[in-house]
């Protein structure tokens, strides 16, 4: 569902409600995007205001540009436009980044390649980033009963985030923090790296349910069909963003995000589910 662009202070109840009421029915699952929820309470970090420490700033020149650059990315199967923006890492604002990685989410976050744990710059203007939802459960049973009680529709609420979650059988994990019960969060960076390099299913991460229990496979085969037709809005990283607007990675703006169609809630059928394929 198409939508304006999710500022702070926007009243993003009213928002789905708005942009499902033709649509929706009885029995639909409602994802809505982590991120669109956390910029639209202000759930945000502005990193030009930050003050690395030294371990922030180690990261950032050595860790990113020649672990990530040269070592890990090749080996995560990382595209080579991804490898080159590796390589020349930003160090100022990287470092400023890290930090706020570390504060947030801890140091196997922290050496993630991007999104780490959740933190999300993409899609965002000027040195702002989204932090995830410390109340995901909460907030998607507050999405679910705004919809009953202004549509009078019995839907199942899904928070999705677009980092992955890999799956060996029925054993899924994540290098995101605080996924829904029955996918495994441990490891950070290593579990990424383990998923990418042994080339194991990925799908997005149910971060919250609210409607009533849905097993974890079902979670994440509706949280993938939701993410694929979401798509990246501006772009899926922070340098694709920037290329979009052919503008330096800080310098896009509210206005210019405002421009890009985006997508943060998707409706989910049964019947679509029926046809899901990796």
């Amino acid at each position: 569902m198409k939508t304006q662009y999710w500022k702070p202070s926007e009243n993003y109840l009213k928002q789905i409600a708005k942009s499902i009421e033709k649509e929706v029915m009885d029995g639909d699952f409602v994802t809505v995007s982590e991120k669109a929820i956390s910029t639209a309470i202000g759930n945000l970090v502005d990193e030009s205001a930050v003050c690395p420490g030294w371990t922030a700033r180690f990261i950032a020149k050595h860790w990113m540009r020649c672990v990530w650059g040269y070592i890990l990315g090749p080996l995560c199967h990382l595209r080579e436009k991804t490898i080159q923006h590796l390589r020349a890492y930003p160090i100022k604002e990287g470092a400023a980044h890290k930090q706020v990685a570390l504060k947030h989410a801890g140091l196997l976050e922290a050496l993630m390649m991007g999104s780490e744990g959740g933190i999300d710059g993409s899609n965002l203007p000027y040195s702002y980033v989204s932090l995830p939802l410390k109340n995901a459960q909460q907030t998607a049973q507050r999405i679910r009963e705004h919809i009953w009680s202004v549509l009078g529709k019995e839907v199942v609420v899904m928070i999705i985030d677009t980092d992955k979650t890999y799956s060996l059988r029925r054993f899924h994990f994540t290098p995101r923090l605080k996924p829904v019960k029955g996918i495994y969060s441990f490891g950070g960076f290593l579990a990424y790296v383990i998923g990418r390099l042994f080339k194991m299913k990925r799908r997005a991460t149910p971060i919250a349910v609210a409607g009533f229990e849905i097993p974890v496979e079902e979670a994440l085969k509706i949280a993938e069909i939701a993410n694929r037709a979401q798509g990246f809005g501006a772009g899926k990283t922070i340098w694709d963003t920037a290329e979009t607007f052919k503008v330096p990675a800080t310098s896009v703006t509210w206005e210019m995000l405002n421009r890009v169609k985006h997508k943060p809630i998707v409706i989910v059928r049964a019947h679509q589910l029926l046809r899901y394929k990796t």
